[in-house]
């Protein structure tokens, strides 16, 4: 067992912290410190800043760390958040869901034959000359807040609407960036269709999610010839790396909602980051799978021994034991950056900087767009349109989005946009005049009007749309590899829908190509997908991961004069106390391995305590000092259930051992009575804080 490294947990058993927890089957003072071998401390909840709840119970806490290695403390894990502490696979077979901001989809492998994985590709109605291994993430529910259709299907539907009708139906899309923004996200958050109704957002993910629960098990069954049940399969589901807890347990939630995994069986379900499932895939690589630094100008028919030998080598054959890189999961609503370190003869992964990025996908390209729109046509129109014509808004955006896919530096033909007949017409009945005419107005010798109908970009102006994106996730590379931390880096590896465009594989090559080896791989949106299928079949192969905030709890502290703020000071039985001291489980950007445990023994004031809700603090800070720095927020809180124990077994000296691992992708955490051995219900929840 080795001991948190903190000072603070390495003082004299005469140092106190004190800490008070809610309790509501109980209303007893503190009468005084239990004697304890180790330090003590009290939980601090629902303390006014300079005020004790004289009606709060206290618990007593002990800290220690273990790790898997030296420790073989068991107890069973009820985590509504995290999942079950192991990751054994017994299920027959691996579905992972690339649940993307503009396009999503499915892979799958059985686990009979995990080198096997198997792309979906059964998707209805499509756009011409795009391969369907992906469908748009649209959903589309009836006038009355049905589920009626997802991707390809609901959009179809949506397009074929008249308007009028339209106008009573809810089409979502790009919704999935809703859970980045929103900064009050709960199960109550609402989103708003394009005919600006609102209904919870968890319907709405849980509707998607089960639209690809029920496509998967069919196709798999049709796969099998026999029937596939969803007990028999462990789904993955794949999120940014940047996002919160609180996100990621939304994404849980809705999963449940959809008949994925429950709460009872949490272990059923994975939460894959998605630049680590995307290096994970890429290892596997093959040269020939990967993108050629430029256009190939000439077909061999019959390619030289040589250039056979080359293709079959794999990336794995130059990212060896030690070697360095970074991946950029560039997706239509996020960029995602991570920093790996290949360890061991089996190739695990080590996380060498925290997960970084920004809202910075293709959806920006997007929105330049429509800024480029408002400045033509004017914003109170644009918005009038969207209103009153949302289905000839969506034509508008799919129009755009197969123009976008196509630009490229290496072509110098315009680039020409199909406007539907709904908006020419409704801005000549608005305006008066004919969209031409507005667009002579506008004076951009790089934007016109063709004579079959079409708005023209020249190849500037559409890469003028591109650039304020490209220059983000560029400077955020540049900020990563320019960290004292990162060093000796080799490759760089772009992956994620984004990185499928020409013009910001041209980008990222320009800029970093002389200093790392850029590596895209053909297929690029499918790295993620399929690297999450490798990590269902897997989940330890990332064995260290870096903490992207500081959690902790609030305690009280014996006050310190030249330490301690006076306004922090509490009196309480003649001791003078610190309130709000900031007692951390981890640290920001510290390097926690896979299935390593912070522990924390709690000590209920009453022997017959039934229940402790302890709330949970973040910082982005590394050293906050008080919970009410500024930068600290209340993120969640811990629940300790001890109902089911009857009180008759329970002794004076009374302990129960909490365990919180900060390895994995989510935080977990499990605890057991230690007086009695029996198992204590316990949760922590972020959604609910």
């Amino acid at each position: 067992m080795s001991t948190v490294s903190h000072p603070e947990f390495n003082r004299a058993p005469s140092g106190e912290q004190w800490c008070y927890e809610s309790d509501s089957s109980q209303n007893q003072n503190v009468k005084g410190k239990v004697p304890r071998y180790e330090y003590d401390e009290y939980i601090l909840d629902d303390l006014e800043e300079s005020s004790v709840d004289p009606g709060n119970s206290a618990v007593k806490v002990t800290a220690d760390v273990y790790h898997p290695a030296v420790g073989t403390m068991v107890s069973s894990s009820t985590s509504i958040d995290s999942g079950h502490d192991s990751h054994q696979n017994d299920h027959f077979v691996v579905v992972a869901i690339d649940f993307g901001t503009t396009y999503s989809g499915y892979a799958f492998s059985f686990t009979r034959d995990p080198e096997s994985i198997h792309m979906m590709r059964k998707w209805d109605g499509g756009d011409p000359g795009i391969i369907n291994q992906k469908t748009p993430t649209t959903v589309l529910l009836t006038p009355d807040e049905k589920f009626h259709s997802f991707g390809y299907a609901a959009r179809d539907f949506y397009h074929d609407l008249d308007p009028k009708n339209a106008l009573n139906w809810l089409y979502f899309e790009k919704f999935k960036m809703a859970l980045h923004h929103s900064t009050t996200l709960s199960q109550n958050t609402l989103l708003t269709a394009t005919n600006g109704k609102q209904v919870p957002a968890v319907r709405v993910f849980s509707y998607a999610l089960k639209h690809f629960k029920d496509h998967a098990l069919q196709e798999l069954s049709d796969q099998s010839a026999t029937k596939i049940l969803n007990e028999d399969v462990r789904w993955v589901i794949t999120v940014p790396a940047i996002w919160k807890q609180l996100a990621k347990q939304f994404m849980r939630c809705a999963a449940y909602e959809a008949g994925i995994a429950s709460p009872q069986c949490p272990d059923q379900l994975l939460i894959a980051l998605e630049p680590e499932a995307a290096s994970i895939y890429c290892r596997k690589l093959r040269m020939h799978q990967l993108i050629p630094e430029t256009p190939p100008i000439a077909i061999h028919l019959s390619p030289h021994k040589q250039d056979v030998q080359e293709s079959q080598e794999s990336v794995a054959d130059s990212v060896s034991e030690g070697t360095r890189y970074i991946l950029v999961d560039s997706g239509g609503g996020t960029v995602d950056i991570t920093v790996h370190e290949i360890e061991g003869k089996h190739g695990h992964l080590k996380e060498l900087y925290k997960a970084s990025g920004g809202p910075h996908g293709s959806v920006g390209v997007d929105l330049a767009f429509l800024q480029l729109l408002n400045n033509i046509f004017g914003a109170e129109y644009m918005q009038h349109f969207r209103q009153k014509r949302p289905a000839g808004f969506v034509d508008l955006m799919i129009a755009f989005e197969s123009r976008k896919r196509n630009a490229s530096p290496f072509k110098d033909n315009p680039l020409n946009i199909s406007f539907p007949f709904s908006f020419i017409d409704f801005y000549k009945k608005t305006k008066g005049h004919h969209v031409e005419a507005a667009i002579r107005k506008h004076g951009d010798k790089n934007v016109s009007w063709s004579s079959q109908g079409m708005l023209r970009l020249m190849p500037a102006a559409m890469l003028h749309l591109f650039q304020p994106i490209i220059d983000h996730i560029t400077h955020h590379i540049g900020d990563v590899l320019n960290n004292p931390i990162v060093k000796n880096i080799k490759y760089l590896f772009l992956v994620g829908g984004f990185a499928e465009s020409a013009v910001l594989q041209q980008e990222i090559r320009k800029s970093f190509g002389h200093i790392l080896k850029v590596i895209i791989p053909q297929n690029v949106s499918l790295s993620i997908v399929k690297g999450a299928v490798l990590f269902g079949l897997d989940p330890t192969v990332v064995n260290m991961r870096r903490c992207r905030f500081t959690y902790g709890v609030g305690v009280l502290n014996r006050f310190e004069v030249s330490k301690h703020p006076e306004n922090k000071k509490l009196i309480k039985n003649g001791i003078a106390w610190c309130t709000d001291i900031f007692d951390k489980f981890v640290v920001v950007d510290q390097s926690v391995g896979l299935g390593e445990i912070v522990m924390r023994k709690y000590s209920p004031a009453c022997p017959g305590q039934t229940k402790s809700v302890i709330h949970i603090y973040s910082s982005e800070n590394e050293n906050p000092s008080l919970i009410s720095d500024s930068g600290v927020q209340r993120c969640g809180t811990l629940t300790l259930d001890m109902s089911g124990i009857a009180i008759q077994q329970v002794s004076t000296r009374r302990e129960i051992q909490v365990r919180m691992t900060f390895g994995d992708t989510e935080i977990k955490v499990n605890a057991m009575d230690i007086t009695t051995g029996n198992v204590v219900k316990c949760s922590i929840d972020f959604l609910n804080k």
